[in-house]
């Protein structure tokens, strides 16, 4: 799937630049996505069984593919301990999001999730060693006061565990995007590799959770079969490896610019398939999300650029190039 995007944008003339940027922004998208779809597969299964079954649906066509394109389903092992470490951080991830979600409003998830823009360039190491500057904080709090528009359309309560829960999901996936960059960067690891590792630890790690759990499989009917399986197969599957791929081509603090417009598709996600409504200030604050978005991105490209840092090219890792 991912070779046919990147195959599609080649096909239009784009430059590998702009073909990482349209790669991160279909990640944004199916994650955006996915809040509605998590939404019903938790009313009908405990959260629990809901992530296991996302991450051993995802976990079996990820060696699928490695069959089918290798004939062998074999990982190095560089890639199963950068793996193993990475499933742990975006499992992490998303129990703290799901669990967070659920005990505060969508408008105070959508605002603190947010703050990744932020704290991902604080953490992410080549971001330290190139001391970003100013204008690129200052996106970053252009897109963070856009989100709050966005979601102050509804209401925003008084801080409570959610609140706090979301506050974590915003710390470790800003610790997990920063570690997909330090951990792949100039090493030779494949990107469907290192997703198959991380959905079959996530896999493993919520079946012992879910243990006691597992006699609601029997109640799953076919919608929920159905939200499931685009939870695993886009949400997980293309997600994690489509980031993988990209930042690996990219900073971490670039990358996480552009998935910060993930609450942007959760909107159009509800206002398509949900039947919400975008108010005035929350139109406005989509369009400073986008501004603030683009704005630090090309502000990252021309820094990097400036100190002839990381040029982007096909010649990357065309071994991983390739497993995409």
């Amino acid at each position: 799937m991912l070779g046919y995007i990147i195959f599609w944008a080649h096909s239009w003339g784009m430059t590998p630049s702009r073909r990482i940027d349209v790669v991160l922004l279909l990640v944004a998208a199916v994650w955006g996505s996915s809040y509605l779809a998590a939404k019903v597969a938790t009313t009908a299964i405990p959260v629990l069984v809901v992530l296991f079954l996302r991450y051993g649906l995802a976990a079996a066509a990820c060696v699928a593919l490695i069959g089918l394109w290798s004939g062998e389903v074999f990982c190095t092992r560089e890639e199963r301990r950068v793996g193993a470490l990475l499933g742990v951080t975006q499992a992490a991830v998303l129990v703290l999001e799901t669990y967070g979600v659920a005990h505060t409003s969508a408008a105070n998830a959508g605002l603190i999730i947010s703050l990744t823009i932020v704290i991902t360039p604080l953490m992410d190491v080549s971001g330290r060693q190139r001391r970003l500057p100013g204008a690129f904080f200052a996106a970053a709090a252009v897109c963070v006061l856009g989100v709050g528009l966005l979601v102050s359309a509804t209401d925003l309560h008084a801080l409570r565990i959610g609140d706090i829960l979301m506050l974590g999901v915003a710390l470790v996936r800003a610790a997990h995007v920063a570690l997909v960059g330090r951990l792949t960067s100039g090493r030779d690891v494949r990107p469907l590799q290192l997703t198959t590792v991380q959905t079959l630890v996530g896999a493993a790690l919520f079946g012992v959770a879910a243990s006691t759990q597992m006699p609601t499989l029997a109640h799953i009917d076919l919608r929920t079969w159905s939200v499931l399986i685009y939870l695993a197969l886009f949400c997980s599957v293309f997600a994690f490896l489509a980031q993988t791929w990209a930042v690996q081509r990219t900073s971490a603090s670039r990358a996480s610019l552009l998935l910060g417009t993930e609450p942007i598709w959760a909107v159009a996600a509800g206002i398509l398939l949900g039947r919400e409504h975008l108010t005035a200030i929350a139109t406005i604050g989509a369009v400073l999300v986008i501004a603030g978005t683009f704005w630090g991105q090309s502000i990252e490209r021309a820094h990097r650029s400036s100190r002839g840092e990381g040029r982007i090219s096909e010649s990357v890792r065309p071994r991983a190039a390739q497993d995409a």
